[in-house]
């Protein structure tokens, strides 16, 4: 498909979105929305929590028919849910030869109307999009951030657009699946990590660096990329870039970085994790865990050569900068604080639910918690995303609950783009590989199974060694989160 440009002023234009109530979808049409753009859009009619956004916008999801394209329709953007030749609106739109894009082709196109960043990395992406997105929030720049999920600090929102009526900065986040983010118009990239993922599209580590060795070649000339110095992908994959690229500017970020955005982490004290940056000051953040410490410097690294390139100091605004990262409060199923409850014993229960589900991701997260909620005895329930990604990091799963006291593991949460029959792994063949490296391990296929487990751990004594209640996570990029949910009820 042949790239569509946009026009740079979106005002009275009319896009048409099928799939709408997609996360990234939503994102898309806030951002276009506050450019004045006009939306409709078509979706099945199960509700979804994305409808809350759509409604504050005033407008409502159309069931699929090829009467929404009328003749106002310029532009049709639409999720990778659904085929040209099935789904009716594609087939009116297509018929009526207007020009359709996909999700991450319509990202492509926006971020070149704008001076545009994108956030990439295996690890880490949303949280550093939300970051970068509430510093800019406290910044004399006008500009639009779009994130992967719902910000808290966004106000409930995807996005986040600064009061003015250019838009003259636009970051996003930029994934690597199928190279998605090679639509991407980057002028700067924040790299937060890079490992093996995605096996089903990227079989080996070297495929999906090279992938984000591509990316990165984007850049224009005398580009940036900011990169995390304590990732040994990361900073592979910007040697590799350099090799090809030598005009590009590489900007370390993290304990081994050298230069102006070197970190020294700080103490933890009354859920505020304190740390310093070496050309700014000292900072902190009230979420958990040292990788957020990471991500919160790769957002003000980006936030400060943004305002560099806009001819601004980035000193003269450190209390902008402190505030913005003050505010940051998480996002939608980012180490999010869904509930609390009191145990039979009237013992506090605080839920967490939290996306990680490679890895890396639940070793970094589940360490943070045991870091941030000390004195808390840590149970969590975890369903792994793909058989396909299960069977290729199996041992590094089984191995990575080591900061958990309790560990439940459900069935796999399997892709429609794999065969779960031919699969050579499940939950149970996870759940006793983890047993051979923590001693309190259960498996438990179903949800509600899960969950009656989850209130019989919860019903056990303490002891002195967690004088402060549970911790109580669901973690995976499944739906497991219900078992939460069901446990909330139940006490």
């Amino acid at each position: 498909m042949s790239e569509i440009n946009l026009p740079e002023n979106f005002s009275g234009i009319h896009f048409h979105f099928v799939g709408i109530k997609g996360t990234g979808m939503v994102a898309l049409v806030e951002i276009l929305n506050a450019r004045g753009a006009v939306i409709t859009g078509s979706d099945v009619s199960e509700r979804f929590y994305t409808d809350e956004i759509l409604e504050k916008l005033g407008i409502k999801a159309l069931p699929f028919s090829g009467d929404n394209i009328t003749d106002s329709v310029q532009y049709v953007i639409y999720s990778s849910a659904y085929s040209v030749d099935k789904n009716p609106d594609l087939i009116e739109a297509k018929k009526k030869n207007l020009p359709m894009m996909l999700y991450s082709e319509a990202l492509g196109a926006i971020s070149k109307t704008s001076y545009s960043s994108g956030i990439c990395g295996v690890h880490g992406k949303t949280t550093t999009t939300g970051l970068t997105g509430t510093i800019l929030k406290e910044l004399p720049l006008s500009s639009q951030v779009l994130a992967g999920s719902i910000i808290k600090s966004f106000g409930d929102s995807c996005t986040m657009t600064t009061p003015t009526k250019s838009h003259k900065y636009f970051v996003a986040e930029t994934c690597e699946y199928q190279r998605h983010f090679m639509a991407f118009h980057p002028q700067k990239i924040i790299l937060t990590s890079v490992e093996s993922d995605h096996q089903d599209y990227y079989p080996t580590y070297e495929d999906i660096r090279s992938a984000f060795v591509d990316y990165i070649c984007k850049l224009p000339a005398g580009g940036q990329v900011i990169y995390c110095a304590d990732d040994k992908g990361a900073c592979e994959a910007v040697e590799l870039a350099k090799e090809k690229r030598a005009d590009i500017q590489a900007i370390p970020y993290g304990t081994q970085a050298a230069g102006d955005y070197k970190l020294v982490f700080g103490k933890i004290k009354s859920g505020i994790q304190h740390f310093s940056v070496s050309s700014l000051g000292d900072f902190e953040i009230c979420v958990p865990g040292e990788h957020n410490v990471r991500n919160a410097v790769a957002a003000l690294a980006l936030c400060s050569e943004i305002m560099k390139s806009d001819g601004k100091n980035p000193k003269v605004y450190n209390k902008n900068l402190k505030r913005g990262l003050k505010n940051f409060s998480g996002g939608k199923r980012r180490s999010e604080i869904v509930g609390r409850a009191k145990t039979p014993l009237g013992k506090e229960v605080i839920f967490i639910d939290d996306y990680g589900h490679h890895p890396t991701a639940i070793k970094t997260t589940l360490a943070g918690f045991r870091e941030f909620y000390k004195g808390h005895k840590i149970i969590v329930d975890f369903m792994s995303h793909t058989y396909t990604r299960t069977a290729a990091l199996l041992e590094e799963f089984a191995s990575s609950f080591e900061s958990a006291d309790k560990v439940i593991i459900n069935k796999i949460y399997g892709s429609a783009r794999e065969d779960a029959g031919a699969a050579n792994v499940t939950g149970e063949i996870l759940a006793e590989h983890a047993k051979k490296y923590h001693k309190d391990v259960y498996y438990a296929k179903e949800f509600d199974e899960a969950a009656e487990l989850g209130v019989k751990l919860l019903s056990e004594p303490l002891g002195e060694q967690f004088p402060d209640g549970y911790v109580f996570v669901t973690m995976g990029a499944g739906d497991n989160w219900k078992v939460g949910q069901k446990i909330l009820n139940m006490l």
